[in-house]
């Protein structure tokens, strides 16, 4: 029976480097965010730290807090169909938990990660991507996830790793933890 793992933070803690470590063990993901900066494509628009916050905003009052989750279901199941774990990357809202949480029941886990704010600024700061931007903005970012359930998403996840380590630290407990979960899949 296949899994799906949901994996959340604020925003520069380490989704991303999560998802890719899962990746190299051949475990596929779909990116939330990746949702988002395609809806901003789509629309044609300027790509600025602001504009991914709201659009984010617009699906979420346009058509339910869950929007991102209900286009995503269908993907994952299809994931499922061949890969013994998924990855959902980007999880920001309690709203999206309950989508996963009734489309996959037991199937289902969450991972938060969490990070010094400090060190998630600077990890912003050095990555380069368009929907970051100064310290006001990724205030602006941090209030906006909360405000969706964010927080309280990551003080419930059934496994919580600290990523205030270096890239390789964090690289070797993610490993151990998924030899721990490959293991359990096969027994």
């Amino acid at each position: 029976m296949s899994r799906v793992f949901a994996v959340c933070g604020m925003p520069g803690s380490g989704k991303g480097e999560f998802a890719a470590l899962l990746e190299q063990n051949g475990i596929p993901n779909v990116s939330m965010g990746d949702m988002i900066r395609k809806e901003v494509k789509h629309r044609g628009l300027e790509e600025s730290p602001m504009i991914f916050g709201q659009i984010a905003s617009e699906l979420r009052s346009e058509f339910g807090p869950q929007v991102l989750a209900d286009r995503l279901v269908d993907a994952v199941n299809e994931l499922m169909e061949t890969n013994a774990i998924v990855l959902i990357e980007g999880m920001r809202g309690t709203d999206e938990y309950d989508v996963f949480m009734s489309e996959w029941g037991q199937s289902f886990s969450t991972i938060a990660i969490e990070t010094d704010t400090e060190i998630r600024f600077e990890r912003i700061q050095s990555r380069g991507r368009s929907e970051d931007g100064d310290r006001a903005a990724f205030d602006v970012r941090n209030q906006r996830e909360s405000s969706w359930g964010l927080e309280s998403l990551i003080q419930d996840a059934d496994v919580i790793f600290n990523n205030d380590k270096t890239i390789e630290e964090f690289s070797t407990t993610v490993n151990a933890w998924l030899n721990e979960i490959s293991d359990a899949n096969e027994s």
